[in-house]
């Protein structure tokens, strides 16, 4: 396999940490995991979105940055591989659906200075779940400040990270959840594998 620092993303309950930790695993590489745990916002914001929704975007920000910053600058991206479960990216469009005009005006600001001193990642696989999928998945997981995430703000998280991906070109490939069981199915697994051995051009690939 060609790429050393392969991030995986999707919507909320898509399985990015699971499989994260599975490739991790197997190609015995460092893991960059998000620390949801840390972000003292993120319960509060479930109840009250519009008082706390800039605060917990700052926070996801700054960490999700220092995280990259410290893990990747001890890396040889030569020769190990990195393993992230998220994109830095997903700050600025999380941010978009959840503050208001101004509020976002001032984050991008923040997003562009910051972004461009991180190392960006040789292959995007995106989980492209739908929405009923993910509700059953968020419920499995039995996190208390999700579970009344509604259907339409898990369908505007999916519009926004397709849109990015039509308008931006990163080399992804897009994983249909509902055909490919990576947890369940050794063999689904193996696919990935078998794909991450192709040298895929920017633009979106389907498995």
């Amino acid at each position: 396999m060609n790429y050393r620092f392969i991030t995986i993303e999707g919507n909320i309950g898509a399985g990015k940490t699971t499989l994260a930790h599975m490739l991790a695993e197997h190609y015995h590489a460092k893991l960059i995991l998000e620390e949801f745990a840390d972000n003292p916002f993120l319960p509060k914001f479930y109840e009250k979105p519009q008082q706390y929704a800039f605060p917990l975007e700052l926070f996801f920000m700054a960490e999700r940055y220092k995280q990259l910053k410290d893990m990747l600058q001890t890396q040889d991206l030569f020769t190990d591989v990195v393993i992230s479960d998220y994109l830095f990216v997903k700050s600025l469009l999380f941010a978009k659906i959840n503050l208001s005009e101004d509020e976002y005006n001032l984050y991008q600001k923040l997003f562009e200075i910051i972004n461009p001193q991180l190392v960006q990642p040789d292959l995007l696989i995106f989980l492209n779940a739908p929405v009923p999928q993910l509700q059953k998945n968020i419920k499995k997981r039995n996190r208390s400040y999700e579970q009344q995430i509604e259907d339409a703000y898990l369908q505007r998280v999916h519009n926004m990270y397709i849109q990015y991906l039509k308008q931006h070109s990163v080399r992804t490939l897009m994983i249909d959840t509902t055909k490919i069981d990576f947890l369940g199915e050794p063999a689904h697994f193996q696919q990935i594998l078998k794909a991450l051995e192709t040298d895929y051009a920017p633009g979106i690939h389907r498995l």
